[in-house]
Formats: structure tokens, C-alpha cells, sequence
């Protein structure tokens, strides 16, 4: 954002590249100077700063050196001297400058010199002021100049300073000191606010060729004296090989002359830079602030989110910066910017590492609970009898049965066993809910069940009534099970039956449809105290069979949402009524496969099925 031009008080006399082809290689004769200064008076300008040393004799010709003192003489002309680190054994004094009071009795932190370079002793006594051509360059870019500074005790103002002393015919300065960054130079009727250690922030332009005229249309009266007029005239090399450039924030390379020149026309124009008072706490306050937001954001947000609340942050930032200097006031926003950059970083980091070490810690657990609840599975399986093993050899009936968790534990169960050398017990149960809770609760309503059958008459109906009772008494979470129990006589095929609200059977004699006992039974064990459940009798024929089933089955869902239902039930098993128990579970699980074609399983799913082989059969 350069700063644009409203005012030119400025001239530059440029001993520039045409000025060199006409009037020779510099440095030129002193002479040829003192015709040259003499132009430029005779145009009657309001002050002239010469931004060139004349340190050494001038041998070309004699009394070159006065020569140029006499053209100076009486003139507004203000030569330069520069600041050095170290005395100059020539120049063992001072220089001698106008004076300069202070308004408080605070010592200015100033910039220092212990030397100096000025002209020659007959020219500068010639000259009606002397003004400090040194910058601060310490990055090699020229940002802030020393409008006053020290050279031993004697405070020095700057070229362009002193030049608007003797324009305004003012015999010293003032320094207005308020305290803080709060500090002024007073020049006549002018006030230039300054930093308390006398640096002046320049506002550059661009590079613009209408501040230049050359010294060869000076000295040849190309230049029309309007040109010069009532203007502050600085002369000063611009030529390519004589190494006076300088850097500016706005990445140009600009004759160290225009800095002078753009100094004046900054306090002509009013547009100043100013760093406040207290900038380092507010910049420190702008990180805090910062750290704070991102401190509070990063952990609790997605990395994408808070990369953008980081460049919110940073658009911030730069408005303020930018904001400040449209004000005149420098605000250093890019050392809370490196900072806010910092902070995000290494919390981004350590966000990231605490979740990866969360992540890390939920792996482990969750492969712990995988074993767990492999161990569960293993467990469970464990608890459910093998019909294969159990009845090796038997003759007399068939028994298969089939249990596929929803989970890797579930709610399912099923049983079989000989209440006496005639007479097997079977059932099928099934828990409310799935997964390890009501894993847990089907290990104890079997085991309650199977004590129950082997102290009792075989009567299932009174069983299921005395495991209601028993299963309910340490049933805090008011969970119940579906079950049905059935005892078959193997002798004649008497099959009694009871139900506690399970999925109502498939029986099956030869010769006959597969048809589906609807009768309802009772009520879900532990739902209603002391039930009187209802036992019914169905004697199956040689080859008849009945198959118990869960609602994993009917309520078998595809991923159209459909229910799988009793009819397809039906209909799967037409046309293997006299299939083996095993063959005919196979064949309704291939059909319930096929139907959810491998949307997720909803619900467990246990078939057990019974086939009566007839009493020619007994061992």
C-alpha cells in the first residue's frame, strides 16, 4: 500500500546518467559544483540540501575549494554530513548545528555516533546548515530514518529536517516530549511526531521520474526556473555506477536523494507512521488472545475446522495490521501471527498425538472385548447340547438343531435331553434384547429350565410355570423369554407341548401339508406371577416331525424393510416334508439366506427340528 503523492515540495537535481555523459565521470571539479549550486540559487529556491560529501581537497584545480565556498555563501544551502561508529581524526569537533531544547528532562534514547564525516572546514563554514544523511538499514531496508541524533553530545537533526529549518528561517528546534512513544519535533510552525529514539517511519511511494531533473538541464538552462521556484532543491547522485540506492519496503532500489525527498513530502502531506505507546504489550495482548481462541478450538474441533479457524484468525491479524496503517499506526501483527502459526501447530500435534494414543487405547480395548466376547461365544456354544453327539446311535427320533447369533453372543437357546430311557425333553427359548445382557440372562433361564425338567413329572407346562417363578425372583431388569417345551414319548409318539408366548410350531405327519399349530399358549415367562400355563397333546405317526422356531426367522428382514413371514415359512418347506430333520433346517436357512440376500441379520435365529421314527425302531 505506497503511499500516494498530494503535495511536491520536492526537487531533485540529479547528477544522473546524462549529466555524467555531458559533464564527465564523477566526482567533477568543484568548480563545475559551485556553477551548478549557483543555477539553482539563481532560481531562487526556498532551501537546498546537498546530499554529497566534500571531504577530500580538490586538486584538479587551484582554489577549486573556495570556489564552491563562494557560491554557497548567503545561500539556503544545507550540506551533509554522515554518522560514524568511530571518531574521524579530521573531523575531531562536533559539527556545528542549530540547537536544539527539549520540553522534559527525560534522556531520549537517540541514536549515537561518536563521529562524523563532513565537508572540507572553507566549505562548510559556507554553508547555512548541516543536516545527518545516515539511515537505519538493518535488514539493507531503509523503513525509519533518525530525524535526530546524537554525534558526541551534540543532538544532529536530519538532511531533510534541517532543510525545512532554514526554508522557515527558524533559529533551533524544540523537541515536545510527552512521555512514552508520545514525542515531537517542532520547526517553525511544523510538528513532526517522531519515536522517542528521534526515528522517523518513512511512508514510501513509488519511484516516480517527475521528483528528477538533471543537472545538465540546471547547468545548461534547459530547466526553466519555475521548475526550482519557491521549492526545497536536493542534489544528489543518481547515476548507476556510483552505488547511492537504496532498498525500500516496497521492493524498489531508489537513489538515497528520493528518501530525503519523500521525507518532506510526508510532513507536507500530514501522512505519518507512528508505532503507539505500549505496541509491544498490545501485540503480546493480540497473542494471548490468540493462543486462547486456538487453545479452546483446536482440541474440541475437527483438524479441517480449526486449520480455518486458524486463517479466520490470521484474516483478523492482517486487518488489524492493515487497519492500523491506513490509521498511521504500526502494529508488528506478524509476530502474533508466527505465534498463532506456532500454537496451532503444537496443539494440532498434540491433539493428533492424544488421538492416536486414544485411538491406540480403544484398539486394545476393543480387542479385549473382542476375546471377551469370543470367550462369551465359546462359552454359550459350550452351554448348548450337540444333538450329533448327544443321540449317536439313536433310532428311535431324530433330533437337529441350529442357533446363528445376531451378535457374537445372543438371547437364543435351545435344549434336548432324556427326562427317562422313553421319554426326551426339548425346548426353544428366546431372551428379550441381544448381545452379552442377554447372553447372560439365557445361560440362567436354561439352566433354571433343565434343573426344573430333571426334578419334575415331565409335565412342560408345569416346568414352564415353576421357571417363571424361579427366573423372575432375580430379575431386576424386568427382562422375560419366550420358550417352548415339548416332551416325546418314543415309545407311542405322544408328543405334550407347552408354550410361554413363543413362535408357534411347524408340525408335519406323512402324507400331510406342513401345517402351523396357532395356539397361542401363555404369556412370556416373568411377565405374569404364578401363570397357569396350558400343556396339549399331538401324537405324531412314523415320520412325523415338528420344528420349533425363533422370530429370527418370520421377522427376517431384507433390505427393502419386507419381513420374511410364516407363509414363506410354509412354502420353503413344501415339497421336503420327508426330509431328515438336518435336511430340512438346511433347506429353511438356505431360504431365509437367500430372502435377506445379506442385508444385516436383525435378530437371532434358532430352527430345531424332531422327527418320530416309530416304536419298531426302539433298541
Amino acid at each position: 500500500m505506497p503511499r500516494s503523492r498530494a503535495t511536491a515540495p520536492a526537487v531533485i537535481v540529479a547528477i544522473d546518467e546524462k549529466a555524467l555523459d555531458a559533464r564527465g565521470q564523477w566526482p567533477w571539479p568543484r568548480t563545475v559544483v559551485a556553477d551548478l549550486m549557483r543555477a539553482i540559487e539563481a532560481a531562487r529556491p526556498v532551501a537546498v540540501g546537498v546530499d554529497l560529501l566534500f571531504v577530500e581537497p580538490d586538486r584538479s584545480a587551484a582554489g577549486a575549494d573556495a570556489a564552491l565556498a563562494a557560491a554557497l555563501e548567503g545561500g539556503n544551502v544545507v550540506l551533509g554530513l554522515a554518522g560514524l561508529e568511530a571518531r574521524d581524526r579530521r573531523f575531531p569537533f562536533p559539527p556545528r548545528v542549530a540547537p536544539v531544547r527539549l520540553s522534559s528532562a527525560r534522556e531520549l534514547p537517540l541514536r549515537r555516533y561518536d563521529g562524523q564525516l563532513q565537508s572540507r572546514p572553507a566549505i562548510d563554514r559556507a554553508a547555512a546548515g548541516r543536516g545527518l544523511l545516515s539511515a537505519d538499514t538493518r535488514d539493507r531496508i531503509v523503513r525509519r530514518v533518525p530525524l535526530i541524533a546524537s554525534i558526541g553530545k551534540v543532538m544532529v537533526p536530519a538532511l531533510s529536517l534541517e532543510m525545512l529549518r532554514v526554508a522557515t528561517r527558524s533559529a533551533s528546534f524544540r523537541i515536545d516530549d510527552r512521555g512514552g512513544e508520545n514525542v515531537a519535533i517542532r520547526v517553525g510552525a511544523l510538528s513532526v511526531p517522531v519515536q522517542s529514539d528521534g526515528s522517523f517511519n518513512v511512508y514510501f511511494g513509488r519511484h516516480d521520474p517527475g521528483r528528477f531533473v538533471s543537472a545538465d538541464d540546471v547547468l545548461s538552462g534547459k530547466a526553466t526556473p519555475e521548475l526550482l521556484r519557491d521549492k526545497l532543491v536536493l542534489v544528489g547522485v543518481t547515476g548507476l555506477g556510483l552505488l547511492d540506492f537504496q532498498a525500500t519496503p516496497l521492493g524498489e532500489r531508489i537513489p538515497g536523494v528520493e528518501v530525503h525527498a519523500q521525507i518532506l513530502e510526508q510532513v507536507f502531506d500530514g501522512t505519518y507512521l507512528h508505532r503507539p505507546t505500549g505496541a509491544s504489550w498490545i501485540e503480546a495482548a493480540l497473542l494471548a488472545a490468540v493462543g486462547l481462541v486456538l487453545l479452546a478450538a483446536v482440541p474440541a474441533w475437527r483438524p479441517v475446522a480449526s486449520a480455518l479457524v486458524l486463517l479466520a484468525v490470521l484474516a483478523v491479524l492482517a486487518a488489524l495490521g492493515v487497519l492500523g496503517f491506513r490509521s498511521g499506526l504500526l502494529l508488528d501483527v506478524a509476530g502474533p501471527s508466527l505465534g498463532a502459526v506456532i500454537v496451532f501447530t503444537a496443539l494440532l500435534a498434540s491433539t493428533l498425538a492424544e488421538a492416536d494414543r486414544q485411538r491406540r487405547l480403544l484398539r486394545e480395548a476393543q480387542a479385549r472385548v473382542a476375546g471377551e466376547l469370543e470367550a462369551a461365544r465359546r462359552i454359550q456354544r459350550g452351554l448348548l447340547p450337540a444333538p450329533a453327539k448327544v443321540f449317536a446311535g439313536e433310532r428311535r427320533f431324530s433330533l437337529a438343531a441350529l442357533l446363528e447369533p445376531a451378535r457374537t453372543v445372543g438371547g437364543d437357546f435351545f435344549d434336548c435331553f432324556m427326562l427317562d430311557p422313553h421319554r426326551l425333553f426339548f425346548l426353544v427359548g428366546d431372551v428379550s434384547g441381544k448381545g452379552l445382557g442377554a447372553s447372560l440372562f439365557m445361560a440362567l433361564s436354561k439352566s433354571l429350565l433343565k434343573s426344573i425338567a430333571l426334578r419334575s413329572d415331565g409335565d412342560p407346562a408345569e416346568i414352564l410355570r415353576r421357571a417363571s417363578a424361579e427366573i423372575a425372583r432375580d430379575n431386576g431388569e424386568q427382562l422375560f423369554v419366550t420358550a417352548f417345551a415339548a416332551v416325546l414319548d418314543t415309545r407311542d409318539g405322544r408328543l405334550v407341548i407347552a408354550n410361554a408366548g413363543h413362535e408357534p410350531p411347524l408340525v408335519c405327519q406323512p402324507g400331510a401339508a406342513v401345517t402351523r399349530l396357532d395356539d397361542p399358549g401363555g404369556p412370556p415367562l416373568c411377565v405374569l406371577e404364578d401363570f397357569p400355563y396350558r400343556a396339549e397333546t399331538i401324537v405324531l405317526t412314523p415320520g412325523g416331525w415338528l420344528c420349533l422356531v425363533t422370530d429370527g426367522v418370520t421377522e427376517a428382514m431384507n433390505e427393502r424393510g419386507e419381513l420374511y413371514g410364516a407363509e414363506r415359512m410354509l412354502a420353503a418347506l413344501r415339497g421336503h416334508e420327508t426330509d431328515v430333520p438336518a435336511a430340512l433346517l438346511d433347506a429353511l436357512r438356505e431360504d431365509v439366506a437367500k430372502f435377506t440376500a445379506g442385508a444385516e441379520q436383525s435378530d437371532d435365529l434358532t430352527l430345531l427340528c424332531v422327527s418320530w421314527n416309530g416304536p419298531s425302531s426302539e433298541r
